[in-house]
């Protein structure tokens, strides 16, 4: 084997080496049953990113605002509450947050419909907690969304 190969390999990860074997992973959500593109497919990572940085921002101008008289370190505390329970009411009805439905992206069960409380609320606490939420599976959900069986999907 080339070395070059060998490290070109090594730097594109362990994925693209089993690729370049031969092995098939498919695409993201093809093991739960989603389609490929489109409406139902597994939501993009940027566009959760997006919808991501709009709920923050979003409540940290309410905690700004409203909770921490105007003390930035105040209204990180204050925002991260207010976080988990916009998450907490807007998933747990309707399925997603403001970010996520300006950025056509929803969130439902692996089965495809609605989540429970009791899901919702564990996805959320691990959502606040970010570390399980920066760890994904090759379907591209979080820990958080794996362990409450969620999948983040477009609309």
């Amino acid at each position: 084997m080339d070395n070059r190969q060998a490290i070109g390999s090594w730097l594109s990860g362990p994925r693209a080496a089993a690729e370049d074997m031969g092995v098939d992973f498919g695409y993201r959500g093809q093991r739960l049953g989603l389609p490929e593109q489109g409406p139902g497919s597994v939501a993009p990572l940027g566009r959760r990113f997006g919808a991501l940085f709009i709920d923050w921002g979003l409540c940290f101008l309410i905690a700004y605002q409203l909770f921490a008289g105007r003390d930035q370190q105040a209204a990180g505390n204050w925002a991260l509450g207010i976080f988990f329970v916009l998450s907490v009411l807007t998933v747990g009805t309707v399925g997603f947050t403001p970010g996520k439905r300006l950025l056509g992206l929803r969130v439902v069960s692996e089965d495809g419909g609605r989540l429970g409380v009791g899901r919702v609320l564990v996805r959320s606490v691990l959502l606040c907690l970010a570390i399980p939420a920066l760890i994904w599976d090759r379907d591209g959900r979080g820990l958080h969304d794996r362990l409450a069986r969620a999948v983040q999907v477009r609309i």
